[in-house]
């Protein structure tokens, strides 16, 4: 059998670790971002560029020079530090590189103490061709870094796994175990594979995602850790709404389950925003796919009137990062948001 990175002894750490990086894709998909709705997610995407930019470099992954250009001049309109930004003039498909970007784990005590997992990325069973030029994201990753790179042996998005840093990764069944990922894997092996290449010890599983979810039920849209006991998952009131029972049932397995020590979750509650329909579809709008950036906390909001409850729920959970709250009413007609849109690769 290959040695593995848990092998090795690496692991995928924390969101709210501290970060060498981020990595982002600007966002220039036409069929995900239609008509006029592409250039207002791009001013909006402006706008997160310069937040996480405050704390920490990012990497922005653009299609040519022609790109760059026009973006960097955009940047610095904003008051955006062009210092903290570092281009790629890497084709694409698409902007959401949580899914298709290189999983990053790290061992302090390694030779090489960084290095990368390569999973097969089908964007998300094979729904939205092409993309090849995104599976070949973390190869470029890895090669422009110098660092290792492990081929996961499984089709996987870094959308669909949330970590505590302490041994313990949250995923779904409706995700990972849908036929359109892999058939052949029964649930035990997938446990196997999360274990040996992210470098866990527990794999705990949710069951369905929201409605208008289309990568089958992510975990970043539903539950995410704000501590290594804590986790933030988000429920609806409304008893007649769609996602009221199926969000129920997530909170009741989050409510048995414990940690290696033994010791129960902390569970904290998030509201769902009021439904949000785009041309008569239920988008999958949902305050929990915040990302966690060194400076700051990037959150989804939508002009509904959970906005504000949602943001000071999430502000008591991170002291000491700004909390920043950007509209996401264009950019979540593409099905996703900024925890989507985003890859954060960490310090040593």
């Amino acid at each position: 059998m290959q040695t593995t990175p848990r092998q090795l002894g690496y692991a995928f750490p924390a969101e709210w670790e501290a970060h060498e990086a981020t990595w982002l894709t600007w966002p220039q998909n036409e069929a995900t971002w239609p008509g006029p709705r592409l250039k207002a997610v791009q001013a909006v995407f402006l706008e997160f560029i310069r937040a996480v930019s405050q704390g920490e470099k990012v990497h922005l992954l653009v299609q040519d020079a022609a790109r760059q250009a026009q973006v960097a001049e955009a940047l610095d309109k904003i008051g955006t530090a062009l210092s903290q930004v570092h281009f790629h003039q890497w084709p694409t498909n698409d902007a959401w590189i949580r899914d298709y970007g290189p999983a990053f784990l790290i061992n302090r005590q390694a030779e090489d103490p960084k290095l990368l997992v390569n999973w097969t990325y089908n964007a998300w069973g094979g729904k939205y061709p092409p993309f090849e030029e995104d599976n070949q994201i973390p190869a470029q990753v890895a090669q422009w870094l110098g660092v290792p790179s492990f081929d996961g042996p499984a089709i996987m998005e870094g959308g669909s796994v949330e970590f505590n840093g302490q041994g313990t990764l949250l995923t779904t069944e409706g995700c990972l175990l849908h036929p359109n990922r892999n058939p052949h894997l029964k649930k035990l092996e997938i446990e196997r594979i999360l274990e040996e290449y992210y470098g866990v010890s527990q794999v705990l599983w949710l069951g369905e995602g929201i409605v208008g979810d289309d990568t089958d039920g992510h975990i970043d849209d539903i539950t995410r850790f704000v501590n290594a006991e804590t986790v933030l998952t988000v429920v609806e009131q409304n008893a007649s709404d769609v996602n009221h029972t199926p969000l129920q049932a997530n909170l009741e397995r989050l409510q048995k389950m414990r940690l290696p020590n033994h010791q129960p979750l902390n569970i904290l509650t998030l509201p769902m925003p009021s439904p949000i329909y785009i041309e008569g579809e239920r988008m999958p709008a949902s305050y929990a796919n915040f990302y966690i950036a060194d400076a700051a906390v990037i959150v989804p909001v939508f002009k509904t009137s959970q906005d504000e409850a949602a943001l000071k729920i999430i502000e008591a959970c991170f002291p000491g990062r700004q909390i920043v709250g950007l509209d996401a009413r264009d950019i979540i007609w593409g099905l996703g948001s900024f925890h989507c849109l985003s890859q954060q690769e960490p310090a040593i």
